[in-house]
């Protein structure tokens, strides 16, 4: 006996996960906050260019200006550049001019290209930072107790190189620079990393550099470790970062005094100021917030933002120094971080001005089709929405794959807000209420997500249970009732056993009766299957009916002498000295046998004899030889049969083969 072994399928099941990067210290965070991982070894500057959306980076470590677009993406990669540091945009936004201490020269980048454009020789000196003002290309060089200042007038056929114009010898080492269009013919110079802080203005209107403030611990506030300044688009102060004291302190440009401050915590290791006299004040902070955006003037912050951590590390990534730089319309503040393993991201933050709202969305968890139902919720902010403000409400289902848009609600007084609908159709509807924001506001967005029920379809098939011939082909019809737009039916054929796979016997539009019909070949048992796949309003339907298949069997009796019709049947006459062979074929499956049974007629009915099981050859034959010594004048008859399971499968139905008569004479 042979017997088949199908292999056992196997299936590879591949989990993902994911990190959330951002998240905020005054309410949830922005929707359109996001971040990406950046191809740096260190970082220097950062400037962000709104005219062509555009984010420069520089990396001193790899001598490279990285250029991203404002979703982060790397878009360019200026390279040559050994040690490039300070970076300066062109009022005209169509150049980026970089330090680049190492190859002693300021680089213009085209902003456009994100390519170098010109490379200007500083001589011995290696410049560090830059600044624009004056009609000049300004920037800082020295170390070791020479820290000096020097230009590059561009407006002539040839660049002219000044260097040595801080006569009075102000820096130990280059100091950072910055200018503001609000106090042209301006230069301000801080000295970095020094303690205390010392700061420098310079009236540099005259073509060369005049010292026309200076102060060493400006306010006595004792605070050293310099690591960034800005001045404000005014012209009026300059804002500084330094390790402390714990604040970013503000000084007046016309004789460094006092002037305010904007507190933060730990650390400050940056600031930016948008046009509009914005602050972005940065800090280095494993356990408090990094970010934090100030209102001009206002010195506690607006919004703050606490990074998560990346690493392994017990705190959390870090801002990098001098790594803030607003997008000029103000609508994203962009933060270049690190964590404990140096992988740098670029964290764009949506709208930081605006203060942050919590918007929520309920509805039920389930819910039956083409009823009503409430979306609720609340939109709830530290500063009061105008009267009248409304959230919009989109629905995304089956039907609106890509949304459909409501209406909108009116938030109440209390931040609440419902809005009625009656889902369409069935499955996982998806609600999302989005609030715009106004001048003070950022947007937000929730969604919710309810289960509508299906209603049911109706889907019928004939045949069931009845049993059949060997290759019979047997017509099926399958019925559908009501149902919305699908009026698609599947008939699908499953014969039994592991070697005949489910198949698509006909799929197709069922006809103005709601029926579709198939023609089906069976030599097997079947489970004969209509399928319905449902539509947006009803749900899948299957109906599946089992069919029983007879096996085809014959047989015969070989080396009769004679045969004759005797008792209302044929019989096969065999001398008594003569053994009958008998001769069975039937239809073939692996392992299967044939009952065999011999009956004797005596006492006026038939009594059965014999009865044993015999294997089949592999096409599904068998031959037995009666060698017994039968008596003379006696009735036998003899048959083959298929026996549903006994005969060692299940595929087929019980088939009984007809009856072989015969009897003996001498």
């Amino acid at each position: 006996m042979r017997r088949r072994t199908l292999p056992a399928a196997t299936a590879l099941a591949v989990l993902f996960s994911s990190v959330a990067l951002v998240a905020t210290g005054a309410g949830s965070a922005a929707a359109a906050d996001s971040n990406v991982s950046l191809p740096l070894k260190s970082t220097g500057d950062i400037v962000v260019d709104g005219a062509h959306q555009r984010v420069f980076i520089s990396d001193p470590t790899a001598g490279q200006v990285v250029v991203t677009n404002y979703a982060g993406a790397v878009v360019g990669t200026v390279g040559s550049l050994p040690g490039v540091r300070g970076l300066e945009l062109s009022p005209d936004s169509g150049t980026v001019y970089a330090a680049v201490g190492d190859a002693d020269a300021i680089v213009a980048i085209d902003t456009a290209t994100a390519t170098e454009a010109h490379r200007w020789s500083t001589g011995t000196a290696a410049p560090k930072y830059v600044a624009l003002t004056g009609g000049k290309v300004w920037f800082s060089y020295g170390s070791g107790g020479d820290g000096n200042i020097g230009s590059l007038d561009l407006s002539g056929t040839d660049p002219v190189l000044a260097l040595g114009q801080d006569t009075a010898r102000t820096f130990y080492e280059a100091p950072i620079l910055d200018a503001s269009a609000g106090a042209p013919g301006t230069l301000v110079a801080g000295a970095p990393g020094q303690s205390p802080v010392a700061l420098a203005v310079y009236d540099v209107s005259s073509g060369t550099a005049s010292r026309s403030a200076y102060a060493f611990d400006p306010g006595s506030t004792g605070g050293g470790n310099l690591a960034d300044l800005a001045v404000t688009p005014d012209g009026k102060d300059v804002i500084t970062a330094s390790g402390a004291p714990y604040y970013q302190a503000v000084y007046k440009l016309s004789d460094l005094s006092a002037d305010g401050k904007y507190v933060t915590n730990t650390y400050p290791n940056a600031v930016d100021i948008a046009p509009n006299g914005d602050v972005a004040a940065g800090t280095f902070s494993w356990y408090d917030p990094d970010v934090h955006v100030f209102k001009q003037g206002v010195s506690t912050p607006l919004r703050q933002y606490d990074f998560p951590n990346t690493g392994n590390s017990s705190g959390s990534d870090t801002l990098a120094p001098r790594g803030l730089a607003w997008a000029p319309d103000e609508s994203r503040l962009f933060a270049v971080s690190l964590n404990d393993s140096d992988v740098y991201t670029l964290r764009i933050l949506d709208a930081p001005t605006k203060t942050p709202v919590t918007l929520t969305a309920n509805a039920p968890a389930t819910a039956p089709r083409a009823q009503a139902l409430t979306v609720t919720g609340t939109l709830t902010s530290s500063s009061a929405f105008p009267a009248g403000t409304k959230v919009s409400v989109t629905r995304t289902d089956d039907e609106s794959p890509a949304g459909k848009a409501l209406g909108t609600a009116t938030v109440g007084a209390d931040g609440s807000y419902s809005y009625p609908d009656t889902p369409p159709a069935g499955g996982k509807v998806t609600y999302t209420v989005s609030y715009a924001g106004d001048a003070d506001h950022a947007g937000a967005t929730a969604t919710h997500s309810v289960t509508v029920a299906k209603s049911a379809a109706t889907v019928t098939l004939n045949n069931n249970l009845k049993v059949y011939g060997y290759n019979s082909n047997v017509t099926f019809t399958a019925h559908l009732g009501t149902t919305y737009k699908n009026r698609t039916l599947e008939i699908w054929a499953d014969p039994y056993g592991s070697d005949k796979p489910n198949a698509l016997v006909k799929k197709g539009t069922v006809d103005s009766h709601g029926n579709l019909t198939a023609t089906v070949r069976l030599t097997r048992d079947a489970k004969i299957s209509a399928k319905f796949t449902g539509d947006t309003r009803y749900a899948a339907r299957t109906t599946t009916n089992t069919v029983y298949t007879k096996v085809s069997v014959s047989s015969s009796l070989s080396g009769a002498y004679k045969t004759a019709t005797a008792w209302n049947a044929t019989y096969a006459y065999f001398h008594q000295s003569k053994d009958p062979v008998y001769n069975t074929s039937m239809t073939m499956y692996p392992g299967r046998k044939y009952q065999f049974q011999i009956q004797q007629f005596y006492s006026g009915a038939w009594h059965t004899t014999a009865t044993e099981y015999f294997g089949l050859d592999r096409y599904g034959k068998d031959s037995v030889l009666l060698d017994d010594n039968p008596p003379t004048g006696v009735r036998f008859r003899i048959r083959s049969s298929y026996i549903d399971t006994k005969s060692g499968d299940n595929v087929n139905a019980t088939t009984y083969g007809g009856w072989k008569y015969f009897t003996f004479t001498r």
